[in-house]
């Protein structure tokens, strides 16, 4: 059994016990989760949403709340000694999938 969800605007695919990392939510840890936006079931027969699958729903747990890997950003013109270097790491929360229904 898997679901197609959406949360901050990408889609992932999802079994139970699954954990994934999705943009940061307002969540705290611990704190159980549903998601509702579900594009497309399979429960043994495929349900596919227009755009969501009515009264569709994954619930998860909250794990954590984190930052991810560092990203260097580096600006170079040559011939005129403008460089610049800029990091940046991305805020996530970490989701334990529970349930699918």
């Amino acid at each position: 059994m898997y679901a197609v969800i959406v949360s901050g605007g990408k889609q992932y695919k999802v079994s139970e016990g699954d954990v994934i990392r999705v943009e940061k939510l307002e969540v705290e840890e611990g704190a159980k989760i549903t998601f509702d936006q579900v594009l497309l079931l399979n429960d043994g027969s495929l349900k596919i949403g227009t755009p969501t699958v009515a009264n569709a729903k994954v619930s998860g747990t909250v794990l954590q709340n984190g930052k991810g890997k560092k990203v260097i950003v580096y600006r170079y013109k040559r011939k005129s000694g403008y460089h610049k270097k800029n990091g940046h790491r991305q805020l996530f929360t970490e989701v334990k999938i529970d349930k699918i229904g």
